[in-house]
């Protein structure tokens, strides 16, 4: 195959651009705006699952609460209509039972209180808690809509470079011979570069040192000839002004 040496130098930089595009895409996938994204995001997460247990929690501390305040007035209740009946009662067995009661009425409101004393002190623990996964809520909420935006704008960068480096890519793929472009792209598509420049003895898109004996054919070949690469099967640009 021949191609014209300014159809070997634009083939050169439609391979360029072609590398640029595969760092483009690389670096895409790898932001490290995207990982601190994420990173935040998972924190949102684990804020928002220990904010959800402790809701829970919560709830349970105040129907214990309100059991134990049913019960506290109960007892109390009992105790006023036993005080009551103290007053109108004469018989010393049946005064005997009623002050018993009292004692046992009183015992158990002290030690519902008590309870109900360590109940509340650990809603108050909760409760702080609460409140400090709130404060780290909100200052998540903040560092993720930061993130972001850190996030677009390198998105936004990214594919303004892919934009001007597949617009060029198309301008110049447009001027090659269709014979010469579908052989690079056949080559691409078994995974590695489809062209690469020769660089004093090494080929520019496997980076091998190609012995000399190849190299002297290739030395002798017009400057026309479409070469390949002998170690990757890649085609072969001498293009002036490349360092050889």
């Amino acid at each position: 195959m021949k191609a014209a040496v300014a159809q070997q130098r634009s083939l050169l930089e439609v391979a360029e651009l072609d590398a640029e595009l595969s760092r483009i895409a690389h670096r895409a996938g790898h932001l490290p705006e995207r990982q601190d994204y994420q990173r935040l995001q998972t924190d949102q997460v684990a804020v928002d699952d220990r904010l959800g247990a402790l809701g829970i929690a919560l709830e349970d501390v105040d129907a214990e609460i309100s059991r134990f305040e049913l019960e506290i007035d109960l007892v109390r209740q009992r105790e006023d209509r036993d005080r009551t009946l103290l007053q109108s009662v004469a018989d010393a067995k049946q005064l005997s039972e009623l002050q018993h009661e009292l004692d046992t009425l009183q015992r158990r409101q002290f030690s519902l209180e008590d309870s109900l004393l360590e109940v509340m002190e650990h809603r108050e623990q909760l409760q702080a808690q609460q409140t400090a996964e709130l404060a780290k809520s909100q200052a998540l909420q903040a560092d993720l809509a930061a993130a972001q935006q850190a996030l677009d704008g390198a998105l936004e960068e990214i594919d303004q470079a892919r934009r001007a480096h597949a617009t060029r890519r198309d301008e110049l793929t447009a001027t090659l011979d269709p014979e010469l472009i579908a052989l690079y792209e056949r080559q691409r598509a078994g995974g590695g570069p489809g062209a690469g420049a020769l660089q004093g003895r090494r080929c520019g898109a496997c980076r091998i040192e190609i012995d000399r004996g190849e190299l002297a054919r290739i030395s002798a070949a017009a400057e026309d000839d479409v070469l390949r690469c002998p170690e990757c099967g890649a085609i072969l640009l001498r293009v002036k002004g490349v360092s050889q």
